[in-house]
């Protein structure tokens, strides 16, 4: 039997169809794995999260320690702080006061893990993430 044209259109639409939506949600699962959320430190007065997350804001004039390969600062939104450890090489423009975004996970006592850090490419530039919060927690304190 063989289908008209208009029928085979409709097939094929269905088919597509289908096979969109069987690509979009193997694609919303892969990532729904590996999505991080950024958080400030204000963020994260109610309890810490367990998986991993994005942390932003300033590095706290005064915080930073460089103990060999491993480094540790605060990282403030200027209402709350948080202790980072980071292990490893910091990119060039890393400097307190400034912007910063760290990838990683806090440990049973409270301190953040970082595995990657981010600093801010120019004396402009603030991640839109951490300007974002600062603003927020500007407007809190009003």
């Amino acid at each position: 039997m063989k289908l008209k044209a208009k029928h085979q259109r409709l097939s094929l639409v269905i088919g597509a169809m289908v096979a969109l939506g069987g690509a979009g949600a193997l694609a919303f699962s892969t990532l729904g794995d590996k999505a991080t959320y950024f958080y400030s430190p204000s963020d994260l007065t109610q309890g810490l999260p367990q998986e991993a997350i994005r942390l932003g804001g300033m590095v706290e004039e005064g915080s930073l320690v460089k103990n060999g390969e491993t480094i540790s600062f605060r990282v403030t939104d200027m209402q709350s702080m948080r202790p980072v450890t980071y292990v490893g090489i910091l990119p060039d423009l890393f400097r307190e006061g400034q912007g910063v975004i760290a990838e990683g996970k806090f440990d049973a006592g409270g301190t953040f893990r970082a595995d990657t850090i981010l600093a801010k490419h120019d004396e402009n530039y603030m991640p839109p993430e951490v300007a974002g919060a600062m603003k927020k927690t500007a407007s809190l304190q009003e």
